[in-house]
């Protein structure tokens, strides 16, 4: 049986001020980390309002940051943004924020990208079998339907 070690508010305080400074956290996370850590309730709520205080902790540029990081890095569609950061109980006003944070033209530049290079990948010799692959394979990453099965299209022209 192992112990967990227990803390004061003050230690937790700095533990987590140390944890939300690494990197944006969303109040979930940090609700987490601190009912791991053994905090009771109270003392859960005083140090979530301290953190919010001194701005350690706030959610809406963490959604922004979530957006921008997700698309620009993993190259996500707004369907699985919005999603994960749904996952994480970010209100539909901060997500709303976040979305901002993709421009429309790189949005549609990245997919561009994103589409051409899976169907190059794809060695379907099918056209529909083709399509459906490539479909696949941006809807999963949460490009919505109406721009993939039109990207897709123009992609692989039946003759």
């Amino acid at each position: 049986m192992s112990l967990q070690p227990s803390y004061t508010i003050k230690e937790a305080t700095k533990k987590l001020e140390q944890y939300c400074a690494y990197q944006e956290r969303c109040h979930k996370e940090v609700a987490k980390k601190l009912k791991d850590m053994g905090m009771i309730t109270d003392a859960r709520d005083v140090i979530i309002t301290h953190l919010i205080k001194e701005n350690y902790l706030n959610e809406e540029r963490f959604a922004q940051s979530f957006a921008r990081g997700k698309f620009n890095i993993k190259k996500w569609g707004k369907n699985r943004i919005v999603n994960e950061l749904k996952f994480r109980d970010i209100s539909i006003y901060n997500i709303k924020t976040a979305l901002k944070e993709i421009e429309d033209n790189k949005y549609t530049e990245t997919l561009d990208a994103l589409a051409t290079k899976r169907a190059n990948e794809v060695k379907e010799t099918n056209v529909f079998k083709k399509r459906k692959k490539i479909a696949d394979y941006l809807l999963y990453r949460g490009w919505e339907s109406h721009l993939v099965y039109e990207k897709v299209k123009e992609l692989t022209p039946t003759n």
